[in-house]
């Protein structure tokens, strides 16, 4: 077997075998607000920022269009956002919290510091890997 062909010698796995871990960790805090971790991240953004066009939503995610469709689409369904087209160019769609989803933000609130304890980290070392990840996200040849 050619060693730079062995599963541990992969730098992809343990980003996705970790990556899956962590969005594992949310499951017990995004169940009982009946949303997935997909929606919980369209949460963030637009609580942070407001209202988006979905191609904002999609850079912001680092996920296509395909993707985040499905996702707006339940969050609609369920009340916690409208879509709407824009007047200026109708193939852009605008999408808004209601107030149902504004409201889930204040329940939502203690998410992060609960993650923050789940890792095995110290807080030196969460910052270092924050750092170093966002330094892949932001990478482009």
């Amino acid at each position: 077997m050619r060693e730079q062909l062995k599963l541990e010698n992969q730098l992809c796995f343990p980003l996705y075998a970790a990556a899956r871990k962590v969005t594992g960790f949310y499951s017990p805090h995004l169940k009982p607000l009946g949303i997935t971790y997909t929606q919980y991240l369209v949460f963030l953004v637009l609580w942070e920022k407001g209202s988006q066009t979905v191609g904002d939503l999609s850079f912001a995610l680092h996920l296509d269009s395909g993707t985040l469709t499905p996702v707006l689409k339940k969050l609609e369904a369920g009340g916690y956002v409208t879509r709407s087209r824009s007047i200026q160019d109708e193939r852009i769609v605008n999408i808004s919290l209601t107030d149902k989803g504004k409201v889930l933000e204040e329940k939502a609130a203690e998410i992060p510091a609960c993650l923050a304890s789940s890792l095995p980290f110290s807080e030196k070392e969460t910052m270092e890997l924050y750092r170093l990840l966002y330094r892949v996200l932001e990478y482009s040849e």
